[in-house]
């Protein structure tokens, strides 16, 4: 049997595809090592080591992929963009007139990109601002002797970090979509993905330097391999698993030919949201910590971001409920029962025992509320497993549920991508299948 791996490079457009996104994910990490003028990036390090990585910031630097900890003009990373989504998302719901857009097919759906496009770089101009407000308040407090975090303050500095961050953020977002049009899998996801690959091997080293200081036993490093196992294999589960719904076809009768009646299945997964629940998350769970630099004094700001910090009970209550409603919205927004059930009844399709139509709908949404729910649980378990871990055991975790989720499910969905590439172009899948012959323009079993 021939090796899938070995396929892609007999398939030019699949294999300049991946070289693309290759090198537009190569042109973003190197990104995150061009600082913001005026800064001194070893204050920054200094104190998110002081701080241990942890909290807010420590969630804000692994979505940027490190780009935080260096004060890259990526530190925004996609979150404002992501942000934005969430809001144009909410809208389609709540205001008809972006509903109808939504359903106006391509040119609603450029309209909508814009106007996110739009509210990704008032965000930005936002979060920059903080982040700028922000960078002066670390003179105070600096980590680093007498060096100052900020070298020239002032309204100066704050409009070059903001235009600096601003247009850090619309770039990665230009990347993402470009990686999506002309390359494989999902732009921003794996602008994602990357940022948190890119920081595996630190969180191994650190490990590795536990486990040599003593600090971490054998037991211990065992039973974190194996959460991470545990972990894992339940991912690959989940995001493979599908409920499946028998539907049946009459015989027909198409001119002078008679359409014999078959058998197929409706599948629906478990997770049809992916990743996105606990990225719109934590996206707003990071919000009200960027809007606190604003009023850094105040102390009932103080208090409210003092409690969402990751590991505690108010915190892990919000990210769980968040997550369960993401489930359940993205799923409502992305698949619409009564066109499916419209669909069947077109095409001579229907469930055995339930009546086509407006029946065949609600039993359909009835299915997939119920199997949602059940992701939304997976999803919630995974994401806080590893904090729980952390906070109450006191184990040194340092992949987190929620990153690992992202790494595993975009891989899985970007290597679905190439695999149908390959079956499309004649060639063996990863799953071993074999896609039919091309002739031109017509295809032959």
């Amino acid at each position: 049997m021939a090796n899938p791996l070995a396929n892609i490079g007999k398939v030019p457009e699949l294999k300049s595809r991946i070289l693309f996104s290759l090198a537009m994910l190569a042109v973003y990490r190197v990104g995150v090592f061009v600082t913001v003028p005026g800064v001194d990036r070893q204050v920054m390090a200094d104190y998110m080591n002081s701080s241990g990585g942890g909290g807010v910031l420590g969630m804000f630097n692994l979505f940027s992929g490190g780009a935080l900890q260096n004060i890259s003009i990526f530190a925004l990373g996609i979150m404002p963009y992501i942000s934005a989504s969430i809001i144009l998302q909410l809208l389609t719901v709540v205001v008809p007139a972006v509903e109808r857009m939504n359903k106006e097919g391509e040119a609603g759906r450029k309209k909508i990109n814009q106007y996110t496009r739009y509210g990704t770089v008032i965000l930005s101009f936002i979060q920059g601002m903080a982040m700028a407000i922000w960078l002066e308040s670390l003179n105070s407090q600096s980590m680093a002797g007498n060096t100052a975090a900020v070298a020239v303050g002032g309204w100066g500095f704050r409009l070059l970090t903001v235009l600096s961050l601003t247009t850090g953020t619309v770039f990665i977002m230009w990347l993402g979509e470009q990686i999506t049009d002309r390359g494989i899998g999902n732009g921003i996801s794996l602008i994602i993905y990357a940022g948190i690959v890119a920081g595996l091997p630190r969180d191994a080293s650190q490990t590795y330097s536990l486990v040599k200081n003593g600090q971490i036993s054998l037991p211990a490093l065992l039973f974190i391999a194996a959460v991470i196992l545990i972990v894992t294999a339940a991912i690959v589960y989940f995001e493979s698993a599908q409920r499946r719904i028998p539907v049946q076809y009459a015989k027909r009768v198409v001119g002078r030919q008679v359409m014999q009646g078959a058998n197929s299945f409706l599948p629906l997964k478990v997770n049809s949201s992916g990743v996105i629940p606990p990225i719109f998350a934590s996206s707003i769970l990071m919000f009200p910590a960027t809007m606190a630099n604003f009023l850094p004094r105040s102390p009932l700001v103080a208090s409210v971001v003092g409690s969402i910090v990751p590991g505690r009970l108010l915190y892990n209550t919000m990210y769980v409920g968040l997550i369960v409603f993401f489930c359940y919205f993205y799923t409502a927004v992305t698949f619409n029962p009564v066109d499916v059930a419209d669909n069947l009844k077109k095409g001579g399709g229907f469930v055995p025992g339930v009546r086509a139509g407006k029946k065949t709908a609600e039993y359909i949404d009835m299915v997939l509320s119920r199997i949602t729910f059940g992701g939304a649980v997976y999803i919630s378990a995974i994401c806080v497993l590893p904090t729980f871990l952390q906070t109450n055991f006191n184990v040194p975790f340092f992949f987190g549920g929620t990153a690992l989720l992202i790494v595993v499910g975009v891989a899985m969905d970007t290597a679905k991508q190439i695999e149908s590439h390959l079956i499309t172009r004649s060639y063996e899948g990863f799953g071993g299948e074999r896609g039919p012959r091309i002739r031109g323009r017509r295809a032959e079993a």
